[in-house]
């Protein structure tokens, strides 16, 4: 069975930050519709790897080629234009505005009218505004935020806060998801509810998604594939079982008991 085609090519990427060398010679290719994660203990590099996947950062050294297209001098607003939607380890939402209204402000980069027509709000900007209601209505109602949809997300739960934010990635439309901890600071509950909307997103739109998480045994049981990082460096690449049996990775972050 022929492999699906390369989503995203991490190709031998370096970062530092004056001495401290975040991301040395990282190499990996992310295939499409796949569910990739990214593990290793606290330091290893893992933020600083999705940073530079969309833009926040830029390597001193080496490319990420982005459905074959080498976007490594890219801005982040124009990655998110190319399809590279992601949430923030620590939520990084507009906390005095609803729900609703936080999903509405990530439909800014498919809004055509200017501040002319949006002021006049008539015509096409109408029509237009509609149609990104709707589409913001869908996924408060395919994430089960219906009840909170009005509410200001400062009032709101830090799990549900983590729910609307995925729905703020979602709203951008994307063709990939970055999520830096979908689950952490999550109780058992809320983390089942976040693994199972990951799920379907996946499933329903063949969304190839990478994630970071440390919940070890939420990776195995999601992941297609699984990169493990140690002080910035790639240690272990493969499925859930060759990670899990793997030495270096045992040793970094699974624990010698294993």
């Amino acid at each position: 069975m022929n492999k699906p085609p390369v989503k995203l090519h991490v190709n031998d990427i370096s970062l530092s930050f004056g001495g401290i060398k975040a991301l040395q010679h990282v190499d990996f290719k992310v295939h499409e519709g796949e569910i990739f994660a990214v593990i290793g203990p606290n330091g290893a590099g893992k933020t600083s790897l999705i940073n530079s996947i969309n833009g926040f950062y830029h390597p001193q050294q080496g490319a990420i080629i982005y459905e074959g297209q080498n976007i490594s001098k890219l801005p982040a607003y124009k990655r998110a234009q190319l399809g590279i939607s992601r949430t923030f380890q620590n939520i990084a939402l507009y906390t005095n505005m609803t729900a609703l209204d936080n999903l509405m402000a990530a439909r800014h980069l498919h809004m055509k009218g200017n501040m002319l027509t949006g002021a006049l709000y008539w015509g096409a900007a109408k029509k237009e505004e509609i149609e990104h209601r709707q589409r913001v209505e869908e996924i408060i109602d395919f994430l089960e935020m219906e009840h909170v949809r009005k509410t200001v997300v400062g009032n709101l739960s830090y799990g549900l806060r983590k729910r609307v934010e995925l729905g703020r990635a979602l709203a951008l439309e994307p063709t990939m998801l970055l999520l830096d901890e979908p689950m952490a600071g999550m109780n058992v509950e809320e983390k089942e509810d976040m693994a199972r909307f990951i799920l379907d997103i996946h499933e329903r739109q063949n969304m190839t998604i990478m994630l970071i998480e440390h919940d070890i045994g939420l990776v195995m049981d999601i992941s297609h594939r699984i990169v493990a990082l140690d002080f910035g460096m790639k240690i272990a690449e493969g499925t859930p079982e060759q990670i899990s049996n793997d030495d270096a990775v045992i040793k970094a972050y699974l624990g010698q008991e294993h």
